[in-house]
């Protein structure tokens, strides 16, 4: 093992991936939450009060600011930012975030038109809110959306529940419809017991969530309630892979909660990854490694834990996903993000953002 110092962090980086640091980008943000990097263009960092800062030339500037529509903080806020496949050509993104109402908005920018308002989701309760999205390799918008809390374990069951949009992951067309469109191999599209836009279930509250860019398969960090955390897998290709449920409430991780013994497992998807709350308190989903700079983490997958501040790495060994530790922290790891080279960046919601970088 090496002891590193590196941006003030004692930093553990064990043998698997030895010489591994964080290195600091930049700090000074109000709350950040997540990091991209516009197509083309400069590392963009959202604060959860409602801005989007562009980082050029050393400096942040404001490249969006919806403070007036967002209701911060807690688990609410600006939570996420996602480009079209097609931003070169037509300028459009779209935002996640919770209203002043407390629901989940997702809203359309485009160069030169007005916003619009693509979906709004009511939410019972302050937590659980989910909020990430990202276009997945078929160019189907995907949104991650908590069970809504309300209470301990679910109580309204909305992770289950066909009729709600609470707890599940969601695939939309935007290419087509008004405003949307349904992707003609969504999984329920001709079951009348579900919503047609759902595309998965079983969550509590997916919290970051990345696609492969080599393999296209789909990584979901899903935050457990008293016990376990999850990392949750879809292969690709998509359309093959919707109407899977991940068992919550049902399941804690590979778990039973409810009932605590003898749940039917077998009815649901078992996580690829989980650990307990002795190493942590809230998963945070990461990326499969891509980049040119950190060779011995080529396509590994990195994930962490906001309240410990563990930063891991998982692999695809002997049959099953194995995991270790990578980095120790101090940090409060709210997200991964990925830039167009396929380097990954780590966001401290204390207000700073890391790149991993080859320890020197």
């Amino acid at each position: 093992m090496k002891r590193i110092l590196s941006g003030g962090l004692l930093l553990l980086a064990l043998a698997w991936a030895q010489g591994v640091e964080l290195k600091l980008v930049v700090g000074g943000f109000d709350k950040p939450i997540f990091i991209t990097q516009a197509p083309g263009g400069s590392l963009l960092v959202l604060e959860q009060i409602g801005r989007i800062m562009m980082l050029a030339g050393g400096k942040k500037t404001v490249w969006l600011d919806v403070q007036h529509k967002v209701n911060c903080c807690g688990e609410r806020g600006l939570l996420s930012l996602a480009f079209h496949p097609d931003y070169a050509r037509n300028r459009r993104f779209f935002i996640s975030y919770i209203d002043r109402r407390g629901h989940n908005v997702i809203e359309e920018y485009r160069s030169g038109q007005p916003y619009r308002v693509l979906l709004t989701i009511k939410q019972p309760a302050a937590k659980n809110n989910g909020g990430h999205i990202a276009f997945g390799p078929d160019g189907y918008l995907y949104i991650g959306i908590g069970d809504g809390g309300g209470g301990v374990g679910d109580p309204k069951k909305n992770a289950q529940n066909p009729r709600t949009f609470l707890g599940k992951m969601l695939r939309i067309d935007v290419d087509h419809g008004n405003p949307y469109a349904i992707p003609g191999d969504n999984p329920f599209l001709a079951n009348p017991r579900y919503r047609p836009e759902i595309w998965a279930l079983g969550f509590r509250n997916p919290w970051r969530f990345s696609f492969d860019r080599v393999t296209g398969d789909l990584f979901i960090g899903d935050t457990g309630q008293k016990r376990w955390e999850e990392i949750d897998y879809v292969p690709a290709p998509m359309g093959s892979g919707g109407g899977w449920n991940f068992g919550w409430n049902i399941l804690e991780g590979n778990h039973c909660f409810k009932p605590p013994k003898n749940c039917q497992r077998a009815k649901y998807i078992p996580s690829i990854l989980e650990y307990s709350h002795s190493q942590g308190c809230s998963v945070t989903g990461g990326y499969v490694y891509r980049g040119k700079r950190l060779s011995g983490l080529s396509g590994a997958y990195l994930y962490g834990d906001y309240c410990s501040g563990n930063i891991w790495v998982a692999r695809w060994q002997g049959g099953r996903w194995q995991s270790r530790l990578l980095l120790k922290t101090k940090m409060h790891v709210v997200s991964f993000g990925e830039d167009a080279a396929g380097e990954l960046y780590v966001v401290d919601h204390g207000g700073s953002v890391y790149r991993l970088s080859p320890a020197r």
